[in-house]
């Protein structure tokens, strides 16, 4: 694709990185098949390919609206056109610059405006939201049907985290959202690597990945609270030796792993940001790299274990963000769960952050086609891999939904 760049953005980093990915688009239009948004509503300005377009008018000096505001918005970012594009098209990167430029051109309406900025603001505030969780609990009972499914049912209590008592260390990400609505999820994490010789261990003071407030375009916000977990991490790095951070939803996983890139023109945190984004990795990369270790642990003679029949639900942040595919299945069948197939398992649920908060009435058309996929099979409950995933799919179905490591923690147990 030939660019013409308008002088505001062309000399700057940001203009030569979007310049590299439009130039690498070939209008194939394969992305069209893979793009939830195009599949719903069938306009190719909610596509990539449409996408695209617009953004590069928008870059190139044209006036923007808040027609390109819109078809922006509507993006999931979910990132299955990276995984469909065979010219290698960074489209993530391409949006998130895009969208910040027209946050900066496009004023939005008030009420919109305090509905994305009470989302940055409380979100990623663990105490704030932990708070107004705790009264829409109490308050749930009482709330009217469809309110009340707005309202997130009350997560597994923590069970017992292990001591720090093995040479191997690894550092966890405790998120902001995931502590309060299912903490459960790193203690089950902190105990399946422990059975393995590996002490999960946490560092105060870190907090949000910093992917809310990026995502809803206030860059400098997003990229603040990326600065704060490396100050909070990086001592931890340095006196403990650990060997990997920890991640256990999946959305986190894609922002850490990218904050070498987004933070390598900070002189102050570019070679700290590029190291922890090294280290970041999903549990199921660390579990697939204990896979001979974890198989023996599971041949193990089991007390009475039923064999259950699971629908894994692969986060968009897990198979397209982090390309990971096929891992956490392998590691759910080695320990004797039966999969069903899952059709259009490449589509999103429509959580994609706080898009079910911002767009809920094409996100509750995903969750529908999604859910109904997932219970196609008839199993016994759900497993995916990302706390957003796990609560917006809750909300669409009676069956019990799961993060997978607390399954495999339990499987575990039994054997023990």
């Amino acid at each position: 694709m030939q660019t013409n760049l308008a002088d505001f953005i062309k000399n700057s980093p940001e203009g030569q990185e979007t310049d590299a990915i439009l130039r690498s688009c070939v209008h194939c239009g394969f992305c069209l098949a893979t793009c939830p948004t195009y599949q719903l509503l069938g306009d190719e300005l909610d596509s990539p390919r449409g996408r695209i377009y617009l953004m590069k008018q928008m870059l190139e000096g044209q006036p923007v609206t808040e027609k390109t505001q819109l078809h922006l918005d509507r993006c999931l970012t979910c990132r299955a056109c990276e995984t469909t594009c065979p010219s290698g098209v960074q489209y993530g990167r391409l949006v998130d610059i895009s969208r910040g430029i027209v946050e900066k051109q496009v004023k939005r309406k008030t009420s919109v405006t305090i509905k994305r900025t009470l989302l940055r603001k409380i979100l990623p505030n663990t105490r704030v939201f932990a708070a107004l969780f705790k009264l829409g609990q109490t308050a749930r009972p009482f709330l009217p049907g469809r309110l009340k499914k707005s309202v997130p049912p009350k997560g597994k209590p923590a069970e017992k985290w292990p001591a720090t008592r093995h040479k191997r260390k690894m550092l966890v990400l405790d998120g902001c959202v995931q502590p309060v609505l299912a903490p459960n999820i790193n203690a089950a994490s902190a105990r399946v690597l422990d059975r393995l010789g590996i002490s999960l261990i946490k560092a105060a003071q870190a907090g949000c990945c910093g992917a809310i407030a990026y995502h809803l375009n206030d860059h400098e916000e997003g990229l603040d609270a990326m600065r704060h977990n490396i100050d909070a991490w990086w001592p931890v790095i340095e006196q403990e030796e650990v060997e990997a951070i920890v991640i256990t939803a999946s959305g986190c996983g894609v922002t850490v792993k990218e904050y070498g890139h987004l933070l390598r023109h900070d002189p102050k945190y570019a070679e700290k940001a590029a190291s922890v984004s090294k280290l970041a990795c999903d549990i199921s990369e660390i579990l697939d790299a204990e896979f001979k270790r974890l198989q023996q642990l599971l041949s193990q003679p089991r007390s009475d274990l039923n064999r259950k029949t699971l629908s894994f639900h692969s986060p968009c942040t897990l198979q397209h963000g982090l390309q990971l595919r096929g891992k956490a299945e392998k590691i759910l069948i080695a320990a004797g769960f039966e999969l069903t197939v899952v059709q259009n398992a490449h589509l999103c649920c429509g959580s994609a952050g706080t898009y079910s908060i911002l767009q809920p009435k094409l996100s509750q058309q995903l969750l529908e086609n999604k859910v109904s996929a997932l219970e196609a099979g008839a199993p016994d409950q759900i497993a995916t891999a990302n706390i957003g995933c796990l609560m917006h799919l809750q909300s669409g179905t009676a069956l019990s939904v799961r993060h997978w490591i607390e399954l495999l923690d339990e499987r575990l147990s039994c054997q023990e």
